[in-house]
């Protein structure tokens, strides 16, 4: 029997978390709305990347756990695991050959390069498919509401030296 609604988003959605992996890359994410998620990678091998409107399969797991799961233009298959009670996630990421031999074709405004993202994709390779299997400490937690487009803006390279700091939580 569960002891909690797994139907009931409301815990989560409007979130904006950055959080570090053990192997040292930052990530930056934002719940938009049940379906939609915004994120910024502000380092690693596609460090500067950023992304609005990916749609994304999001459920709640636990109390305070929900996974969220998406498919990218390059090919790149995300699942995460966030903990929101323990402020710890794990993240598997699929990348396919192609952005592990060229991760700077990657680095931009995603939505200004989906075209460029499916052709890369298309021309391969694939295969072998790099797995990047990790645990995350989440450093940073706000709630900014529902489909707030000014929370992910703008690339992490532009963003003030002392970020998340200057944030209210």
């Amino acid at each position: 029997m569960n002891t909690f609604d797994k139907q009931d988003l409301s815990g989560f959605v409007g979130k904006h978390l950055v959080y570090t992996y053990d192997n040292g890359w930052n990530y930056e994410i934002y719940v938009k709305n049940a379906t939609t998620l915004d994120y910024r990678i502000h380092s690693g091998i596609v460090g500067n990347r950023w992304v609005k409107d990916q749609h994304a399969y999001i459920v709640r797991v636990a109390r305070d756990v929900y996974k969220i799961s998406w498919t990218e233009p390059t090919g790149t298959d995300v699942s995460l695991i966030v903990n929101l009670g323990d402020r710890i996630f794990h993240g598997t990421i699929f990348f396919p050959r192609w952005v592990i031999n060229n991760p700077e074709k990657t680095v931009c405004f995603q939505n200004e390069h989906i075209p460029q993202m499916e052709a890369c994709r298309e021309a391969g390779p694939a295969y072998p498919t790099e797995v990047i299997d990790e645990f995350a400490t989440i450093t940073f937690v706000r709630d900014c509401g529902e489909n707030d487009d000014t929370v992910i803006n703008c690339p992490a390279s532009a963003l003030p030296a002392d970020f998340p700091a200057n944030l209210r939580a």
